[in-house]
Protein backbone atom coordinates (compact mmCIF):
# COMPACT_ATOMS: atom_id res chain seq x y z
CA UNK A 1 0.00 0.00 0.00
CA UNK A 2 1.16 3.32 -0.90
CA UNK A 3 0.83 6.71 1.46
CA UNK A 4 -0.44 9.63 -0.77
CA UNK A 5 2.39 12.32 -1.66
CA UNK A 6 2.04 15.14 0.55
CA UNK A 7 3.08 18.07 -0.55
CA UNK A 8 3.28 21.29 1.30
CA UNK A 9 1.43 25.05 -0.64
CA UNK A 10 3.97 27.04 -1.43
CA UNK A 11 3.56 30.87 -2.03
CA UNK A 12 2.95 31.17 -5.56
CA UNK A 13 2.72 34.90 -6.01
CA UNK A 14 6.19 36.39 -4.90
CA UNK A 15 6.27 39.33 -2.81
CA UNK A 16 7.25 42.53 -4.66
CA UNK A 17 7.25 46.43 -3.80
CA UNK A 18 3.64 46.50 -4.77
CA UNK A 19 2.33 44.44 -1.80
CA UNK A 20 1.77 46.16 1.94
CA UNK A 21 4.78 45.37 3.73
CA UNK A 22 6.18 45.97 7.07
CA UNK A 23 9.40 45.27 8.27
CA UNK A 24 12.77 45.18 7.58
CA UNK A 25 12.74 44.78 3.43
CA UNK A 26 16.09 42.59 4.07
CA UNK A 27 14.49 40.58 6.98
CA UNK A 28 15.27 36.96 7.30
CA UNK A 29 11.93 35.99 7.65
CA UNK A 30 8.86 37.41 5.17
CA UNK A 31 5.34 36.49 6.73
CA UNK A 32 2.50 36.76 3.69
CA UNK A 33 -0.96 36.93 5.56
CA UNK A 34 -4.07 36.21 3.24
CA UNK A 35 -6.80 38.07 5.59
CA UNK A 36 -10.31 39.26 5.48
CA UNK A 37 -10.77 41.98 7.75
CA UNK A 38 -14.45 40.72 8.91
CA UNK A 39 -12.86 36.87 9.75
CA UNK A 40 -13.22 36.59 13.35
CA UNK A 41 -10.10 34.04 13.07
CA UNK A 42 -8.38 37.05 11.55
CA UNK A 43 -9.13 39.70 14.28
CA UNK A 44 -7.85 36.94 16.88
CA UNK A 45 -5.25 36.44 14.98
CA UNK A 46 -4.51 40.42 14.66
CA UNK A 47 -3.38 41.31 17.79
CA UNK A 48 -1.05 37.99 18.17
CA UNK A 49 0.72 39.07 14.77
CA UNK A 50 0.74 42.51 15.99
CA UNK A 51 2.93 41.71 18.85
CA UNK A 52 5.23 38.97 16.98
CA UNK A 53 6.41 42.33 14.86
CA UNK A 54 7.11 43.80 18.12
CA UNK A 55 8.89 41.13 19.50
CA UNK A 56 11.17 39.75 15.81
CA UNK A 57 10.62 43.76 14.60
CA UNK A 58 14.08 43.02 12.81
CA UNK A 59 13.52 39.27 12.14
CA UNK A 60 10.15 39.87 10.22
CA UNK A 61 8.82 41.68 7.56
CA UNK A 62 4.95 41.51 7.46
CA UNK A 63 2.89 41.17 3.64
CA UNK A 64 -0.42 41.61 3.85
CA UNK A 65 -3.24 40.85 0.89
CA UNK A 66 -6.61 40.75 0.93
CA UNK A 67 -9.02 37.29 0.51
CA UNK A 68 -11.99 38.92 1.66
CA UNK A 69 -14.84 35.86 1.59
CA UNK A 70 -16.95 38.05 0.78
CA UNK A 71 -20.21 35.05 0.67
CA UNK A 72 -19.71 35.04 4.53
CA UNK A 73 -18.53 38.39 5.63
CA UNK A 74 -21.19 40.85 3.79
CA UNK A 75 -18.20 43.60 4.93
CA UNK A 76 -15.43 42.22 3.81
CA UNK A 77 -14.92 43.74 -0.05
CA UNK A 78 -15.93 47.28 0.97
CA UNK A 79 -13.11 47.29 3.86
CA UNK A 80 -10.43 45.84 2.21
CA UNK A 81 -11.16 48.31 -0.70
CA UNK A 82 -11.52 51.02 2.23
CA UNK A 83 -7.88 50.01 3.11
CA UNK A 84 -6.99 50.29 -0.39
CA UNK A 85 -7.92 53.83 -0.44
CA UNK A 86 -5.91 54.59 2.46
CA UNK A 87 -3.31 53.11 1.07
CA UNK A 88 -3.23 55.50 -2.01
CA UNK A 89 -2.96 58.06 0.44
CA UNK A 90 -0.04 56.30 2.30
CA UNK A 91 -2.31 55.22 5.14
CA UNK A 92 -3.02 51.20 4.65
CA UNK A 93 -1.63 50.01 7.59
CA UNK A 94 -3.56 52.81 9.82
CA UNK A 95 -6.82 51.44 8.33
CA UNK A 96 -5.66 47.83 8.65
CA UNK A 97 -5.00 48.00 12.13
CA UNK A 98 -8.19 50.13 12.56
CA UNK A 99 -10.09 47.60 10.37
CA UNK A 100 -9.16 44.51 12.62
CA UNK A 101 -9.66 46.76 15.81
CA UNK A 102 -13.28 47.51 15.10
CA UNK A 103 -14.52 44.14 13.42
CA UNK A 104 -17.63 44.77 14.41
CA UNK A 105 -18.02 48.40 13.07
CA UNK A 106 -17.60 47.26 9.10
CA UNK A 107 -20.92 48.27 8.10
CA UNK A 108 -20.85 51.58 5.53
CA UNK A 109 -22.01 54.41 8.14
CA UNK A 110 -19.50 53.25 10.90
CA UNK A 111 -16.56 53.04 8.19
CA UNK A 112 -17.20 56.34 6.88
CA UNK A 113 -16.61 57.21 10.62
CA UNK A 114 -13.60 55.05 11.21
CA UNK A 115 -11.60 56.87 7.93
CA UNK A 116 -12.52 60.63 9.44
CA UNK A 117 -11.21 59.23 12.64
CA UNK A 118 -7.98 58.49 10.89
CA UNK A 119 -8.01 61.78 9.55
CA UNK A 120 -8.83 60.27 5.82
CA UNK A 121 -11.33 62.00 3.40
CA UNK A 122 -14.27 60.18 4.09
CA UNK A 123 -16.28 61.86 1.07
CA UNK A 124 -13.49 60.73 -1.15
CA UNK A 125 -12.55 57.55 0.62
CA UNK A 126 -16.33 56.64 0.58
CA UNK A 127 -16.75 57.23 -3.55
CA UNK A 128 -13.54 55.21 -4.14
CA UNK A 129 -15.06 52.48 -2.28
CA UNK A 130 -19.04 52.88 -3.68
CA UNK A 131 -17.49 52.63 -7.39
CA UNK A 132 -15.24 49.43 -6.11
CA UNK A 133 -12.13 51.46 -7.83
CA UNK A 134 -10.17 49.34 -5.93
CA UNK A 135 -11.49 46.54 -6.72
CA UNK A 136 -9.05 44.85 -8.89
CA UNK A 137 -6.42 44.96 -6.22
CA UNK A 138 -8.43 43.63 -3.61
CA UNK A 139 -9.32 40.63 -6.33
CA UNK A 140 -5.66 40.25 -7.39
CA UNK A 141 -4.78 39.27 -3.98
CA UNK A 142 -7.71 37.00 -3.95
CA UNK A 143 -6.75 35.18 -6.73
CA UNK A 144 -3.26 35.18 -6.24
CA UNK A 145 -4.32 33.49 -2.46
CA UNK A 146 -6.38 30.37 -4.89
CA UNK A 147 -3.15 29.79 -6.72
CA UNK A 148 -1.15 29.30 -3.52
CA UNK A 149 -3.85 27.10 -2.55
CA UNK A 150 -5.69 28.99 0.13
CA UNK A 151 -8.90 28.65 1.00
CA UNK A 152 -9.84 30.62 4.11
CA UNK A 153 -8.72 33.26 6.00
CA UNK A 154 -5.94 33.82 7.74
CA UNK A 155 -3.96 31.52 5.99
CA UNK A 156 0.02 32.62 6.54
CA UNK A 157 3.01 31.56 4.58
CA UNK A 158 6.38 31.78 6.04
CA UNK A 159 9.23 32.11 3.91
CA UNK A 160 7.00 31.10 0.79
CA UNK A 161 5.51 27.94 2.49
CA UNK A 162 2.27 27.66 3.63
CA UNK A 163 2.37 28.19 7.79
CA UNK A 164 0.36 24.54 8.95
CA UNK A 165 0.35 25.82 13.25
CA UNK A 166 -1.59 27.79 15.26
CA UNK A 167 -2.06 31.33 15.70
CA UNK A 168 -1.44 31.56 19.84
CA UNK A 169 1.85 34.13 20.03
CA UNK A 170 3.99 30.84 21.33
CA UNK A 171 3.43 29.51 18.13
CA UNK A 172 4.07 32.62 15.90
CA UNK A 173 7.13 32.95 17.68
CA UNK A 174 8.27 29.45 17.26
CA UNK A 175 7.86 29.35 13.49
CA UNK A 176 9.29 32.82 12.92
CA UNK A 177 12.05 31.56 15.03
CA UNK A 178 12.81 28.37 13.20
CA UNK A 179 12.47 30.14 9.82
CA UNK A 180 15.13 32.41 10.53
CA UNK A 181 17.85 29.90 11.31
CA UNK A 182 16.92 27.80 8.72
Amino acid sequence: MTTPLQVTPRLRVPVTEADHARGPVDAPVTLVEYGDFQCHYCGLAYPNLAELLRQRADVVRHVYRHFPISNVHPYADSAAEAAEAAARRGRFWDMHDWLYQHQDQLDPVHLSLGVEQLGLPADEVGAEVARHAHADRVRQDFVGGIRSGVAGAPTLFVNDVRYEGGYALPDLLAAVDQAATA
